[in-house]
């Protein structure tokens, strides 16, 4: 009885050490071949932004908010748009304005194009007061277009000088070649980063080490189309620009004309800016505000071994 109960502690005991050898040669295959189920975190800091384009952008975020909420204020004085050097009151490509209803009742009327929008509470009649824009979105809030030009152009200049100073560093530092404008293979990563911003994902640590095609095609776009465009525009509605460049008018169609194109390129600034920063919530909101702050964004992962840093 005794020999059968040391037989079958024996046969136990070689079955236990035959399991670990096992357990021990499955971990080691996994460790080879990079698949092991428990890979430790690795934490990758990048550094992402470079001082200059810091500086830049903090001084532009009160700047744009100023100069957009300022020219509402402006717009305000006249709501509506023309094309063309005159303004045709019968013909505007956009009007906002109050209305007086048969009942009395008064309502904002946005028309675009020739179609009519009831926008009352918004645009047009907003808080009992008769403005196209409503107080809380210009500077500043009563209506005052003397103090609404002041602010506008103050701020103007502002962003005209900071914009040149990042275009010479840009340029100098080759910023805009290396980093901003895209190659033939950000063309075919396209449809890709498409369908990330479409769903607010970023796949890998690849978006934090530099800018994707979309990216660079917006902001290239702001940097050597929209900034440039919006100053010219706004240089084209002042008389005394427009005695010492006389031609800046004629190419942009008219001072109507300027004063439209103007308007378009700032709400292509506001839209930038409300997908900018729905990306930047979406994708890492303490994260990404860090990098802003220091340069560095850091990536969160695992380290296979045999293959790249995934998140």
């Amino acid at each position: 009885m005794a020999v059968l109960i040391q037989s079958e502690d024996a046969v136990n005991r070689e079955s236990d050490q035959r399991s670990t050898a096992e357990m021990s040669s499955t971990a080691a295959l996994s460790t080879v071949s990079g698949l092991e189920v428990s890979s430790p975190r690795v934490i990758e800091r990048v550094y992402r932004h470079r001082l200059p384009v810091r500086i830049s952008h903090w001084l532009n975020v009160p700047f744009l908010l100023i100069l957009i909420m300022s020219g509402l204020q402006i717009f305000n004085a006249h709501p509506a748009l023309y094309w063309g050097d005159r303004s045709d009151r019968d013909r505007p490509l956009l009007s906002i304005r109050p209305v007086q209803t048969e009942s009395g009742e008064i309502k904002g009327l946005t028309t675009v194009l020739g179609h009519q929008f009831d926008t009352t509470g918004v645009l047009g009649y907003s808080d009992g007061m008769k403005r196209a824009f409503p107080a809380w979105a210009t500077i500043p809030s009563p209506k005052w277009l003397a103090m609404g030009r002041q602010w506008h152009l103050f701020f103007s200049w502002l962003f005209v000088i900071n914009g040149l100073i990042f275009t010479a560093y840009a340029l100098a530092s080759r910023h805009v070649t290396r980093e901003l404008l895209p190659s033939r293979t950000d063309w075919r990563s396209f449809g890709k980063s498409l369908r990330a911003h479409l769903f607010l994902k970023q796949s890998g640590s690849g978006h934090a080490k530099g800018y994707n095609v979309l990216q660079k095609i917006t902001y290239t776009t702001i940097l050597l189309i929209m900034a440039p465009l919006i100053v010219l525009t706004g240089l084209a509605m002042s008389p005394t620009i427009d005695t010492a460049v006389p031609w800046l008018l004629t190419v942009l169609g008219g001072r109507q004309a300027a004063r439209t194109i103007h308007f378009i390129t700032c709400f292509a600034f506001v839209g930038f800016i409300l997908i900018h920063v729905i990306q930047v919530i979406a994708t890492g909101f303490i994260n990404n505000i860090c990098s802003m702050v220091t340069g560095w964004f850091t990536v969160e992962g695992v380290k296979r071994r045999g293959q790249e840093f995934q998140v």
